[in-house]
């Protein structure tokens, strides 16, 4: 199978806030590309604002306008509720929607079409209709987005019955996670850490970008593969402790590992609805320990879910109590923001404490 290497990004190609490669036709930008047209063919379409003539606010769509036409990338009001309720209705009658919402900030007008109807038709029509409908959306801090573009709305679509919510952290399971969220009958809320954008980064803001061709995930194959929306991957085996984390924490808490000398075990979650719970299950086992990380704020973030997970499959393995690093609750201040992202240096604390609990 031939491949290639991402110049800059994940999912997209070309210029975005912080890429110092500006556009490639063989880039990343090709993960979604290939996605809208490997998932399901001509039924797919992508619509959202500024995504047609303009490519995305980050690029991610850059071309697809062009190659395909207007009638099947094209742009919209600034209007996420009828974005979404297009979407459903599109989706209803055959079509699969993919719909970026240009940050995750901007989703919450779009909430009610989410929870109380794509999320629900499957159920309250026996199973006659269904939303095949995929949600884009950047999420996260770390280009000093402020209060109104850095938020990680993860853990309230997690708590609804009927949608499913990703998470990727590289540029290969960015392009195999988003063709099978395209070909899932049910609504899928796909959330892109816009930090990784340029490349993987490791909470250390003050050191050059590392782009993705210098990381072995950045080699995304050509054509058609999926990674199914239920299986996380262990990036680190360990024997230590566990840490269960996702996105832009992924690579936050290898360079924690590295620099704390703990031998920890890194699993990517990669989906948190549905969740790997066996792949949870036998790391914790494993070590006896559990640290969670993730960027959004603690109280009644995904952690929480997680955390309760593991205590009621593993108590008896549980050598200490377990521990969250995650980002403060508070709005993600701008002028503070290294210190509200939970870096190298907290998840290094929180993992020794999980070694010394």
């Amino acid at each position: 199978m031939s491949s290639r290497r991402c110049p800059g990004t994940f999912v997209v190609s070309g210029r975005n806030w912080g890429s110092e490669h500006g556009n490639d036709e063989h880039g990343t930008g090709a993960e979604l590309r290939d996605g809208c047209h490997d998932g399901s063919g001509d039924n797919v379409v992508v619509f959202g604002e500024d995504v047609g003539y303009f490519g995305g606010v980050f690029r991610c769509t850059e071309g697809l306008q062009r190659k395909y036409g207007p009638d099947r990338a094209f742009d919209t009001p600034i209007a996420e509720a009828g974005i979404l309720a297009t979407a459903i209705g599109m989706g209803v009658y055959g079509l699969r929607p993919v719909v970026e919402i240009q940050f995750a900030d901007y989703i919450y007008p779009a909430t009610d079409q989410l929870v109380s109807t794509a999320a629900r038709l499957r159920y309250r029509s026996a199973g006659e209709y269904t939303a095949p409908i995929t949600v884009r959306t950047p999420c996260g801090g770390g280009i000093f987005g402020g209060q109104t573009h850095s938020q990680s709305p993860e853990a309230i679509f997690a708590h609804v019955c009927g949608l499913k919510t990703v998470i990727p952290s590289n540029p290969y399971d960015a392009k195999g996670l988003l063709i099978s969220a395209i070909e899932d009958d049910d609504p899928v809320i796909f959330l892109e850490p816009k930090r990784l954008y340029n490349g993987p980064f490791n909470g250390h803001h003050d050191q050059p970008v590392t782009p993705w061709t210098e990381h072995p995930a950045g080699e995304v194959p050509d054509g058609h593969y999926t990674i199914p929306l239920s299986k996380a991957s262990v990036v680190r085996p360990g024997e230590g402790v566990t840490v269960l984390t996702y996105g832009t924490m992924v690579h936050v808490a290898m360079a924690a590992v590295a620099e704390s000398g703990v031998d920890a075990e890194v699993v990517d979650l990669r989906t948190l609805i549905p969740v790997d719970i066996d792949t949870i299950v036998a790391s914790v086992t494993k070590t006896g320990r559990c640290a969670i990380v993730h960027e959004a704020t603690r109280t009644s973030g995904f952690g929480a879910e997680l955390s309760a997970l593991v205590q009621e499959n593993c108590f008896y393995s549980l050598e200490a109590p377990i521990v969250r690093v995650t980002g403060w609750d508070t709005p993600y201040p701008h002028s503070l923001e290294w210190e509200y992202f939970p870096g190298p240096r907290r998840v290094a604390e929180g993992l020794r404490r999980a070694m010394e609990g």
